[in-house]
């Protein structure tokens, strides 16, 4: 089994039901080992836009991690998520942050995600459940990324994340 991150987003309808029912059609076909908190986050890129939230995921899954990324996408479409421009706003947004210790580049899948050491709205989040990961494309641990990072102004705590699938925080019973 492979662990893997993801980043989940939204800033559409109701955003925290939104959140949930990602959680929950992801978790049909991996499993959720742990989320963080949600965060209410400002929109980069695209600023004429509403809030976002935000949280992260750990999920073990058996799948690759092309078929991950086509869950994702599956799940987006599911949810209505349309391909308008980049940074739109958006029902859902699902990317995968880190696979493993895996480096790919290819025409579909960047992994780790190629902005993640830029964006404070996926550190500050993955920080909380894993402050110690590394980086597999720098070698630093997110927590440095997060401290080199500087200002995390825009990302403000919101709520729980394990409530949006009925579940106590750190499931996995893994730190």
């Amino acid at each position: 089994m492979a662990i893997a991150y993801l980043g989940l987003g939204s800033n559409l309808g109701n955003r925290q039901k939104n959140l949930a029912q990602a959680l929950k059609l992801m978790s049909k076909k991996v499993v959720v080992q742990e989320i963080s908190s949600i965060y209410e986050t400002e929109p980069v890129g695209y600023e004429q836009q509403s809030l976002f939230l935000n949280l992260v995921c750990r999920v073990s899954t058996e799948l690759s991690p092309e078929e991950l990324l086509r869950l994702a996408k599956e799940i987006e479409k599911k949810m209505d998520r349309k391909s308008s421009f980049r940074n739109a706003p958006r029902p859902i947004d699902v990317d995968i942050l880190l696979y493993d210790v895996l480096v790919i580049t290819s025409q579909e899948l960047t992994i780790p995600h190629a902005r993640l050491a830029e964006r404070a709205f996926v550190l500050v989040p993955l920080a909380e459940i894993a402050p110690e990961l590394v980086h597999p494309g720098n070698g630093k641990a997110v927590r440095q990324l997060l401290a080199e990072l500087g200002s995390i102004s825009g990302v403000r705590e919101w709520g729980g994340g394990e409530e949006l699938l009925n579940r106590r925080r750190n499931v996995s019973g893994i730190r």
